[in-house]
């Protein structure tokens, strides 16, 4: 097992954020991840770094803080985090996030100390958050167990045998085991999920319709000038990275107001903590104008009434039913894990990446391209075994793109 963490060290530093010579390195890892923290920074030490910075989080202090403190506490974000966060990015640090939450910590926690801490907190972070989702900087989100986590995937088995379980599973997932190179079929994978870019840039759809048993009957329009990504992407300093381990997704951004019809989530929401289920969106003109959800009602009512944007989406992505994470046949309550498991969608601030000169527009010149900026980007899950999607072309010809939840063989 010590051999396989080193191996995940080494190819999230190599391959995910894919490390420089004389770089700084940030980690954000909640303390119970320390042991991972330390492979990482061993790793990229080893890669040439220049320094290695981490950023501890502690989720159970969070939780008291968010149950004991006044409420207009959470209405501040110090300075001094701010000063941090901006100071890496000065520093043109690459940003490796362990992403390892219990699903339920937070609940039964007062919806509105989150909305507010959310909101501090993104306006605090604006610029620094713009730089990531620009890929000015290079930056990779991983997962690896955490007790909590692991009795919510697995439940009615020991702690230790519940984490032994998800290992496997998060292993598996990012493609590594004992006798191979992961690095090889890392790049192998991302060649395929280009391959399926490429297709996507040159037929340049003007509306995605996606329908499904479930109910789900939506339009999406796609601006003019969109980009389809997916794989490895290319950040400020032209370097090669990627972004999320595990990836499955191709994705690209909707025109803000060009949504319409509804859409059923497949999947529960684990938002902040707290798990959102059978959700129903209804759409007009781009905007949420009926959000119903079986479990989490409340929870969801809070995303919505973040801002403005949150009514809106920010990103459509495209993955198959049949890949390795779907096929697992584990729910994982880990955004990170169920998004390449299903196509999903986004609701709020959209990747200026994703269109055609859209990193260096500002925000009213991205607004004028239908690009939706907000606070938040979240995504749920509306991929399903039988969801088939047919893209329409300016000339009004359709193709097919997906059918019985995967891509059409031999399409690209």
């Amino acid at each position: 097992m010590d051999k396989l963490l080193d191996k995940y060290a080494k190819l999230v530093v190599c391959t995910g954020v894919n490390l420089q010579q004389g770089q700084l390195l940030v980690v954000n890892a909640p303390i119970e991840c320390a042991a991972f923290a330390r492979k990482v920074a061993e790793a990229a030490f080893a890669a040439g770094a220049r320094d290695v910075k981490v950023n501890w989080s502690d989720e159970q202090v969070a939780r008291i803080r968010l149950e004991e403190a006044a409420p207009e506490v959470f209405d501040e974000f110090p300075d001094w985090r701010r000063d941090m966060f901006m100071d890496f990015k000065a520093k043109g640090a690459a940003v490796v996030s362990i992403h390892a939450s219990d699903p339920t910590i937070f609940k039964n926690v007062d919806p509105d100390k989150m909305l507010r801490n959310q909101r501090a907190a993104g306006l605090a972070l604006a610029e620094y958050r713009a730089a990531m989702m620009n890929n000015e900087m290079r930056w990779c989100v991983v997962s690896i167990p955490t007790a909590g986590w692991a009795r919510k995937v697995f439940p009615g088995i020991s702690d230790d045998e519940a984490k032994e379980k998800l290992w496997q599973a998060i292993l598996q997932a990012i493609r590594i085991n004992s006798s191979n190179d992961p690095v090889a079929e890392w790049n192998e994978h991302i060649s395929f999920l280009q391959k399926a870019c490429e297709f996507l840039n040159r037929e340049k759809f003007q509306y995605l319709h996606c329908t499904n048993k479930l109910g789900t009957d939506l339009r999406i329009k796609l601006p003019e000038g969109h980009l389809w990504a997916g794989g490895a992407e290319k950040a400020g300093d032209d370097v090669m990275f990627v972004a999320n381990m595990p990836t499955e997704e191709v994705y690209t951004l909707p025109d803000r107001n060009g949504v319409d019809g509804v859409v059923y989530a497949t999947k529960p929401l684990n938002y902040h903590g707290n798990l959102i289920e059978g959700m129903r969106i209804e759409f007009k003109a781009g905007k949420v104008v009926k959000a119903v959800a079986a479990k989490g009602q409340e929870i969801l009512d809070q995303l919505l009434a973040t801002d403005e944007g949150a009514l809106h989406l920010g990103e459509v992505a495209l993955v198959q039913y049949d890949s390795p994470i779907s096929n697992s046949g584990i729910l994982f309550y880990n955004t990170l894990f169920d998004e390449n498991a299903a196509c999903h969608l986004a609701f709020g601030k959209a990747y200026p990446t994703c269109l055609e000169g859209g990193e260096k527009m500002d925000s009213v010149e991205l607004a004028q391209h239908g690009v939706n900026d907000s606070l938040v980007h979240e995504d749920f899950m509306i991929g399903s075994e039988d969801l088939n999607i047919v893209g329409t072309k300016a000339d009004g010809s359709q193709v097919q793109i997906f059918a019985n939840g995967n891509f059409v063989q031999d399409l690209f």
